[in-house]
């Protein structure tokens, strides 16, 4: 047995934890354990590592420093390696597979320009709570510090963007290590965490056996709330005349999307989601409002704005939600509901705050709740704003294709649990607005980040965590440029998804912000050189279409579906339309635009 010490970055400080390697008992072999792991060596180890906490698929880019980790799943049976075309991509894989199986997406990149593309995608799932783990190699210890061949500070670069991350110096104890940051990856808040794997550690010999995924001594959970603040809140909630619940991710991440819809229907409650809490409350029910903030509904904006008690669940109220925080929700009662005690007040402040587990505390409320809130006309209000601000479009014969009209067509050719994966900008918005969303872990996009580009290799890790599953990736033509060549991947891989392009030659929401706030001055944001996407997916394998007109919409769009491959649409939309709702940034969400003139 040895002891191990690494330095272990937290949301809340560096921590300085001793690990201990776990050891294969003497008689483990006398007693004929065929699946117990031969480990030789650190690499093995770290796979070992990665067959104890159940792992299936990794995805990854192979390359100098990582390869004896490589080379130790060589002849691994139970664990699947996708070769993506970028490390960038496969962050996005990961952190897609993460968010659709709840258990952390492993991406895997070698050190140098390897570790620092993942950065991107690892900043996103930490911005977003994805659980993902990243294993990176390194150059030796020994050349550590001396400007290497392919030598970057790893963990110093990724500190801000991890959970955790450790620096593994010892091959006895380097499978625990990536144990102990695959447990911290999803338990609590889930986020992305990194094990960085110097050479010469891998290489090391050892015969330690890692044990199975464990969290650190100090690491402690909430799991319910204090009893006497769960009745306070109870009794505001029940008290309310005009009572709103705001459904964050974390509803989604906590597998609580049961329990808020319960909770909802009984007390007869009107839900508004957040952008990334989308399909944690059925939109296709009376009392959904939608989501809300910058390009919400705008009868979602207006039910924030006149609540006099707001139950938001797993929620860190971003600005893109809230708007300017001082109109923000002015006339509630804010009872805030997280698993993480630091977002508690850190933007809106909680009147009742309740630090636990989603589904418990929900249940905890449950129990505490009085008599139903008496909200009727309340009800009548949010269903007048629905009438009166209903989300619509123009479908004029004398202007191109809108892309609102796309999303609604391909919505209406895919069952219920159909999974939809963006890029970012305004493609995005169009397909959270007018894509119906019934249930939870079906919308799946960069939110905090807002990383261009996402939409593809997510699709790609969203089809192999779902493989029975359709998979819709929505995609504007500058973000899907930004990882085209994760197409590759999905083509070697025979993975069924379907790309929809959103093509409006342009960066279109950069040029929608010029036009309204830069005196129309598009500076950059207009792509009319880009590539026929079409053509594009056929060189890469894929099938390709073109649409322009709307009634070859649902032919081709049925089309794309139906091949048995992945396929890529270019639909060729209004390049002057634009997206509203708008809220501008900063400003009221009870103001919001419906057109530009109104900002």
């Amino acid at each position: 047995m040895s002891d191990h010490v690494s330095t272990v970055h937290t949301d809340e400080q560096t921590t300085t934890t001793t690990t201990t390697s776990s050891t294969a008992p003497a008689d483990a072999e006398s007693e004929g354990d065929s699946d117990a792991p031969t480990v030789t060596n650190g690499a093995e180890a770290v796979v070992a590592a990665l067959r104890n906490a159940g792992v299936e698929h990794l995805f990854g880019v192979q390359g100098g420093a990582i390869m004896p980790v490589y080379d130790a799943l060589y002849a691994e049976r139970g664990l699947t390696h996708v070769t993506m075309a970028h490390e960038q991509g496969a962050a996005h894989a990961a952190d897609a597979y993460g968010q659709l199986t709840g258990e952390p997406g492993v991406c895997m990149a070698t050190s140098g320009p390897g570790a620092t593309n993942l950065t991107t995608g690892l900043a996103d799932a930490d911005m977003d709570s994805d659980p993902v783990i990243a294993l990176t190699g390194q150059v030796p210890t020994g050349l550590v510090g001396h400007d290497a061949f392919q030598e970057t500070d790893t963990v110093g670069v990724t500190r801000p963007v991890t959970k955790s991350n450790y620096f593994a110096d010892d091959s006895e104890t380097v499978g625990d290590v990536v144990g102990e940051a695959y447990a911290l990856a999803r338990e609590g808040r889930p986020g992305p965490t990194l094990v960085d794997l110097p050479k010469d550690v891998t290489n090391g010999e050892t015969d330690s056996v890692p044990g199975d995924p464990t969290l650190p001594e100090y690491h402690d959970i909430p799991q319910t709330a204090e009893g006497s603040a769960v009745e306070e809140a109870a009794r505001a909630l029940s008290g309310a005349t005009r009572p709103l619940i705001l459904s964050g991710g974390g509803v989604v991440k906590g597998n609580a999307s049961e329990e808020l819809r319960e909770f909802a229907l009984e007390h007869r409650i009107p839900v508004v989601t957040t952008m990334p809490g989308i399909g944690s409350f059925p939109e296709d029910h009376e009392l959904a409002l939608e989501w809300a903030g910058m390009h919400g509904t705008g009868y979602a904006n207006m039910a924030i704005s006149h609540c006099d008690c707001l139950l938001a669940i797993g929620t860190r109220f971003d600005d893109r939600l809230t708007g300017g925080i001082e109109t923000f929700a002015p006339e509630a009662e804010i009872i805030h509901v997280d698993i993480d005690p630091s977002e508690i007040s850190k933007n809106v402040h909680a009147d009742y705050p309740l630090v636990g587990d989603a589904a418990r505390v929900i249940e905890q409320l449950q129990a505490a709740m009085g008599e139903e809130p008496s909200a009727h006309q309340w009800r009548e209000q949010c269903q007048t704003w629905k009438e009166a601000y209903p989300m619509t479009y123009a479908t004029p014969e004398d202007e191109p294709l809108k892309p609102q009209f796309v999303v609604e067509a391909m919505d209406e050719l895919t069952p219920d649990d159909a999974i939809v994966t963006t890029g970012v900008g305004q493609h995005q918005m169009w397909a959270a607005q007018y894509w119906t969303y019934t249930r939870p872990n079906a919308w799946i996009s960069s939110h905090g980040l807002g990383t261009m580009g996402y939409g593809l290799p997510a699709a790609i890790g969203a089809k192999v965590a779902a493989p029975d599953r359709d998979v819709v990736c929505f995609d504007g033509d500058g973000s899907l440029l930004m990882t085209i060549e994760e197409l590759s991947v999905a083509v070697r891989e025979g993975l069924d998804i379907t790309v929809i392009v959103l093509n409006n030659e342009a960066i279109g929401m950069v040029r929608q912000w010029q036009d309204a706030f830069f005196g129309q001055r598009r500076m950059a944001s207009e792509y009319p050189w880009g590539p026929d996407f079409a053509t594009l997916a056929e060189a890469f394998g894929a099938k390709g279409f073109t649409v322009r007109e709307y009634e070859n919409v649902p032919d081709t769009l049925e089309a794309a579906r139906e091949y048995d491959g992945p396929s890529v649409v270019d639909a060729f939309i209004d390049p002057e339309e634009n997206v509203y709702p708008m809220v501008s940034s900063g400003g009221n969400n009870a103001e919001f635009a419906l057109s530009e003139d109104q900002l």
